[in-house]
């Protein structure tokens, strides 16, 4: 299963294409589908900082998922968001995603837009772990023993600090 390519901007109103230019030799990536889910994703949040802080070239994005409008009305969704987010890293992580639901939920095996989903992925789009819903214990270190797994078996992805 890989990411699709997309080509998408941050709410600093960079244009950006979708997973290479991810800063992230390995990326955790939240995909909401409504704006309740930011509630979900919070839960997250606290801990993908720490696998930041923990593992070098790990680093985590908000991928905001809505169905493909005119370009009016996205830049009044983005522009919102961006009044609503006023911290400079969490506008760069910001990625609205204007596109074909279906067809990327397809590709992505994303069944339904009822939770989140958690991906973690690399720039060539290869998913290594994915998960749905609020963060639980269980689901944090499943994620954890993920990126260790990579670190330990290719070097080229990870240190941890």
């Amino acid at each position: 299963m890989k990411f699709p390519v997309v080509r998408a901007s941050n709410l600093h109103r960079h244009k950006l294409t979708l997973p290479s230019d991810l800063k992230g030799d390995l990326n955790i990536v939240f995909i909401p589908f409504y704006q309740w889910h930011q509630q979900v994703v919070n839960t997250w949040i606290p801990f993908a900082r720490q696998i930041e802080k923990d593992h070098a070239g790990v680093y985590y994005y908000e991928l905001p998922t809505i169905k493909k409008i005119n370009p009016l009305a996205q830049t009044f969704i983005n522009e919102g968001m961006r009044a609503g987010i006023p911290n400079s890293t969490s506008r760069e992580r910001t990625i609205t995603l204007y596109l074909d639901k279906r067809s990327f939920r397809r590709a992505l095996d994303l069944l339904a837009e009822d939770d989140i989903y958690i991906l973690l992925i690399d720039r060539l789009g290869n998913v290594y772990w994915r998960g749905e819903g609020a963060y639980s214990q269980e689901k944090g270190a499943s994620l954890l023993q993920a990126i260790d797994r990579l670190a330990e078996s290719e070097n080229q992805y990870l240190a941890v600090t």
